[in-house]
């Protein structure tokens, strides 16, 4: 039976009342252990090595927004090498009067895409999510550059129209981009299965089978943290709710997982095993650190947008084990983020073989190491203050208006020393589009594990250190930084930078 088992399942009583009471439990039982198996996702490759495809932004059959690809609603996952071009036909046929609610009323249906994480120009016709924009009708062609020293790893691509990016990647308009080329760094990987996990929400606030989907997924009775509400959403894996994943005894997986959500966190645990972690937010571990090819972890906190790569081992014949989130506090005024089963790990010895293997990549690994121990105990060049209030959310006193002057300048060829301050009593992801920065302190302690991420979770009434690399010659012109909390980025909690 598939994830939607409860929907719709009408329960005749023809029986006494035992004869009833055991056709629910063994419903119940049927829910828990068939489940569908998590399903393979469309991909595209280079031909000459430019990688081309036609995306459409439509209402699916339930009137959500969706990326519609090669007649389907289930977006591919895009695959290119560094050195290759990425052209998007991006076509919006979104109704022309949209039904859905907006942060910014009335709702436009414009619509355009983000290359997410990608060290890829901010100007036309690659990532520029300000001055590209498709209303109902129109259509956009992006052809993006992937530099030759981009870093393997996972990336993401999702609409970035200021006032409906939330409701269009709630709707589950995402899509996984993976640029080749690990096994440079982790050479381990090597003909290993890959699995491509696409984290998304599924909001059931409004769902007559609600408690039966909270049930399924394994919600507790038991609140999450210092929030005392319900959870109004669940989220689902490659698009089904608790699907199954097949692995054989002892075999090793390289699992890339893409946390999706619109605006929740995901604490991602594997019971019974700790993820040999390879990459975050598309970086390799090495990258950096040479001598650091994996990290041992017992789980990994995902905000919105984040990215984990990591080894997975099969547990023995017949066992079950479960890929899960862990709750997640997200404080006195954030949304209930609870503990709850994303999916079942089944081992078992006929388990297929996977259809991708990782390739033997024979092009040297580039590393970059840097040396910015002196500018890290400087006083912050630039301070970001999260506040919010029943009116908006904002950046340093100022909500997000199109046309704003840039609320920062860099010169480019530099790090600078930035701090992010969350005046708020909820968690705040922060992202800024096109650069990587190191992480190295949390509420003014320095961390015992630095990480190089491109979004980083901001504690409520907390504060993060980053150190921004600036660097990269190719990124110039305008672009933005913001909370991926997609909702409060609609609401004005974004800002310009120009990269001079």
């Amino acid at each position: 039976m598939g994830a939607s088992i409860y929907q719709g399942k009408q329960l005749r009583v023809m029986f006494g009342c035992c004869a009833f009471l055991f056709t629910i439990a063994s419903l119940l039982r049927t829910a828990q252990t068939q489940t569908a198996r998590v399903p393979d996702l469309p991909e595209v490759r280079s031909v000459n090595h430019v990688v081309a495809l036609t995306l459409r932004a439509v209402n699916d059959t339930n009137g959500h927004d969706a990326f519609a690809f090669n007649g389907e609603t289930v977006p591919p996952v895009i695959r290119v090498s560094p050195g290759e071009v990425l052209k998007v036909e991006y076509i919006n046929a979104l109704p022309t009067v949209s039904r859905g609610s907006c942060a910014i009323s009335p709702c436009m249906n414009m619509t355009n895409l983000h290359f997410h994480g990608l060290h890829v120009s901010p100007k036309t016709p690659q990532d520029d999510v300000l001055d590209m924009m498709a209303m109902p009708g129109q259509k956009l062609n992006y052809t993006v550059a992937i530099p030759r020293d981009q870093p393997p790893g996972l990336y993401w691509y999702h609409p970035h129209p200021h006032g409906e990016s939330f409701r269009q990647v709630l709707d589950g308009m995402s899509g996984a981009i993976i640029v080749e080329g690990m096994d440079r760094y982790v050479p381990e990987l090597r003909h290993l299965g890959e699995r491509v996990l696409i984290i998304r929400e599924r909001d059931i606030e409004s769902n007559s089978d609600a408690a039966a989907l909270r049930r399924r997924v394994a919600i507790p009775q038991s609140t999450c943290g210092t929030n005392q509400e319900q959870a109004q959403r669940i989220f689902t894996v490659n698009g089904l709710v608790r699907p199954q994943i097949s692995i054989a005894p002892g075999e090793r997986q390289f699992w890339r997982v893409v946390n999706a959500a619109a605006d929740r966190y995901v604490d991602l645990q594997v019971d019974g095993q700790p993820l040999e972690v390879v990459a975050r937010d598309g970086m390799p571990l090495s990258y950096h650190d040479r001598n650091q090819r994996a990290r041992l972890m017992d789980h990994v906190l995902l905000p919105p947008a984040g990215r984990v790569e990591f080894i997975i081992t099969g547990p023995a014949d017949g066992s079950r084990i479960m890929l899960r989130t862990r709750c997640v506090d997200t404080g006195p005024d954030g949304p209930a983020n609870p503990e709850m089963v994303l999916a079942d790990v089944v081992s078992d010895k006929h388990s297929r073989s996977l259809a991708h293997l990782i390739p033997a990549d024979k092009n040297p690994p580039v590393y970059k190491g840097v040396r910015i121990d002196s500018l890290e105990k400087s006083a912050p060049q630039f301070v970001v203050t999260f506040t919010e209030d029943k009116h908006g959310f904002y950046i340093n006193g100022q909500k997000y208006a199109a046309d704003d002057a840039p609320l920062v300048r860099v010169k480019v060829g530099q790090f600078q020393h930035w701090r992010i301050v969350n005046q708020t009593r909820e968690r705040h992801p922060f992202h800024i589009h096109q650069v990587q920065f190191r992480v190295y302190a949390e509420n003014g302690k320095p961390l015992e594990s630095p990480e190089w991420l491109d979004t980083v979770d901001v504690p409520y009434g907390g504060s993060v250190d980053l150190m921004m690399d600036f660097t990269d010659p190719i990124i110039r012109g305008l672009s933005v930084f913001h909370c991926h909390l997609l909702n409060h980025e609609d609401k004005g909690m974004m800002a310009k930078i120009l990269f001079e």
